[in-house]
């Protein structure tokens, strides 16, 4: 597998959505980034609503579930 949204992932290179928040130079300074610091960047895309699904978007509530705390830290190795 390339890449994939697990934030815990073994090969370390991801698919993400975050905020651009200032560009200083050839530095992009971002916010809400699903990635651990020294990730390799390899493309920065933008993102408008007509990239986005088209219509209602539906989900099962296990996912919901699932994910509740995906964000948070991972707990401390044994």
């Amino acid at each position: 597998m390339f890449g994939h949204r697990n934030m815990r992932r073994i090969n370390w290179l991801g698919s993400s959505r975050c905020r651009l928040v200032k560009v200083d130079g050839l530095d992009l300074h971002v916010e809400d980034l699903n990635a651990i610091d020294g990730t390799p960047f390899l493309e920065v895309k933008p993102w408008f609503e007509e990239f986005g699904p088209r219509g209602q978007v539906r989900q099962p509530a296990w996912t919901t579930e699932m994910l509740r705390d995906y964000f948070a830290p991972a707990p401390p190795a044994p």
